[in-house]
């Protein structure tokens, strides 16, 4: 385990989007890496399509789940226009990975942006790509589970 310090990653977009979706991925390929991780949830008006945000920290010790404002490393908005509501977390320096840093184009199932911008995301951690691969085919089921790895492995190119 090479995380010293808290690492905090906020996952933001609309409801059905697949926020908590990944970040459950996430967190469960960091727990599997061997880092104390928590996880919170804003849910609002997720199931009208309003904004939700889930929000990811791991380290050697982590006390809160909850990342302060200014000191997110990674910000992924699934909807680009979330992304100035959820800005103020994102601390200078930090990594903003939006739809338009993934090839959309090429979403095999418009339901799957969200695991190509997870693949985007996984670039910027230092984890083996076999733990992703493992918790993302024990995310979904069997029907589905090619469908996502191959999102997957296009949004880490």
């Amino acid at each position: 385990m090479a995380c010293e310090s808290v690492k905090n990653i906020v996952v933001a977009g609309l409801g059905g989007q697949g926020v908590l979706k990944i970040t459950d991925i996430l967190a469960e390929v960091l727990f599997r890496a061997g880092y104390d991780v928590k996880k919170s949830e804003v849910h609002g008006m997720s199931q009208r399509g309003g904004s939700i945000s889930s929000e990811v920290r791991y380290g050697r010790n982590v006390a809160s789940p909850m990342v302060p404002a200014g000191e997110c490393d990674i910000l992924a908005v699934l909807e680009t226009d979330q992304t100035e509501l959820f800005l103020g977390k994102l601390r200078r320096g930090g990594v903003l990975i939006t739809p338009d840093d993934v090839p959309t184009d090429k979403l095999n199932n418009p339901k799957a942006l969200n695991v190509l911008v997870l693949g985007a995301v996984s670039k910027h951690l230092d984890l083996p790509e076999e733990l992703w691969r493992g918790a993302i085919a024990a995310a979904f089921p069997e029907k589905l589970r090619e469908g996502n790895l191959a999102m997957f492995s296009l949004g880490r190119e």
